[in-house]
């Protein structure tokens, strides 16, 4: 599918993500003022601006970590401003951080493996009362583990502790990780930070496969030529509110844009 056919599917689609007036303050600080905005099923939406321009804050609110003061956050049209991070993923909303902390001595298929969601055998009583299958989901968790590290080109390192991975190989990992608990969603945390230019290339194609698979995307990102690369649609925010919204092309043809990221607006 072309990024154009992707683009107007996702155009007539029930949004999965919706954030309607948001506002989020800490003390005498609107980190986020007033902020809506839709992502739409099967998109790469990018989130970028300046430093302090509540990006993070936002994420943060969408994914449950911090709640917001006031407005409505929707996922897949039902209500979830008050709920728990963990509540989201059960919902599919999955979540990546710029800085990955893997369990270093566990390893990389046990790291997958914990993603999995609603396993009979997290409950204490399976594990006597039905063994057989705890067993068999726990096969199948594997079995799905080793697919996804297959996926991020991860497979020949799956018995090794996660401490022997680099830092772009780590972001790899987490993206293996989010994608056992079967999200609709995935927020990523600045996939480029910190990562070299042939790992890089690697995290764009991993993306876009996904993306590919039906799961939608919103980044939050620095680096303008990977936005440009991935993202249907882009959002910019400029002290704490949606500054405007349009394609890589017409964002950066934004005058707005532009004296946000040159004229010291943060």
């Amino acid at each position: 599918m072309s990024d154009t056919t992707a683009q107007q599917r996702a155009n007539t689609l029930t949004p999965v993500l919706t954030a309607r007036n948001v506002v989020r303050r800490f003390g005498g600080l609107v980190a986020v003022n007033n902020v809506s905005f839709e992502v739409r099923s099967g998109e790469i939406l990018g989130l970028i601006g300046p430093n302090g321009a509540g990006k993070t804050t936002m994420f943060d609110l969408l994914a449950g970590s911090i709640l917001p003061t006031s407005g409505d956050i929707l996922l897949n049209g039902t209500l979830v401003s008050g709920e728990a991070a963990h509540r989201r993923i059960g919902r599919g909303l999955g979540r990546t951080f710029q800085i990955p902390r893997p369990l270093p001595n566990l390893t990389l298929i046990e790291n997958v493996m914990l993603a999995e969601q609603g396993q009979a055998g997290e409950r204490l009583l399976a594990n006597f009362l039905t063994p057989r299958r705890v067993a068999a989901e726990e096969r199948a968790a594997e079995t799905k583990a080793i697919e996804l590290l297959e996926l991020v080109t991860l497979a020949r390192l799956a018995r090794e502790p996660a401490r022997v991975l680099s830092g772009g190989q780590r972001k790899l990992l987490e993206l293996a990780r989010v994608m056992m608990a079967d999200p609709a969603i995935i927020l990523l945390d600045e996939p480029a930070a910190g990562v070299n230019a042939t790992l890089l290339e690697v995290i764009i194609d991993r993306i876009r496969d996904i993306n590919a698979r039906g799961i939608t995307f919103l980044l939050i990102e620095h680096n303008i030529d990977m936005v440009t690369r991935l993202c249907h649609r882009v959002l910019v925010m400029a002290s704490g509110q949606l500054l405007c919204e349009g394609t890589p092309d017409e964002v950066a043809r934004d005058p707005r844009v532009i004296e946000a990221y040159l004229g010291g607006a943060a």
